[in-house]
């Protein structure tokens, strides 16, 4: 079966994690796609206009402006948005904010190893598996 390439939307807003990010796609054989917004305000604005919606989308928790449990509130009450598979990536093992997430209809929850290499294969494997998923898209 061959994988597809996504488009994945990474809401971060630590650039040394969106750096990070895009190192490690770099080494993997699919190409994907990375639309960076660097809070919730700005990726609600990306989700808005509709026409490039992601395949997938990459959430931090801990961010300005809408934190990622308001961001995706906002996202699973939205009729057309809410089947976007939304991934948490995050430092946070809290299990209050796990449980929150999971009760907003997640996808998954990875959290971020310190290091790089355990990094590159978690990310690798969370997208090879989405990269042939059947993603049941209902925009």
């Amino acid at each position: 079966m061959k994988a597809r390439n996504l488009k994945v939307l990474l809401i971060e807003d630590d650039t040394i994690e969106v750096m990070k990010m895009h190192r490690a796609l770099s080494t993997f054989e699919e190409k994907h796609t990375i639309i960076e917004a660097d809070n919730g305000e700005k990726a609600l604005s990306i989700l808005e206009k509709r026409d490039q919606l992601p395949d997938i989308i990459l959430l931090d928790l801990n961010m300005p402006k809408i934190n990622g449990i308001e961001f995706l509130t906002i996202l699973k009450n939205d009729d057309s948005l809410k089947y976007i598979p939304t991934i948490i990536l995050t430092t946070s093992n809290n299990q209050r904010d796990l449980l929150a997430c999971y009760n907003l209809g997640i996808a998954g929850y990875v959290l971020k190893p310190l290091k790089y290499e355990e990094y590159v294969d978690k990310i690798y494997r969370l997208l090879s598996y989405w990269s042939i998923n059947e993603l049941f898209v209902k925009y």
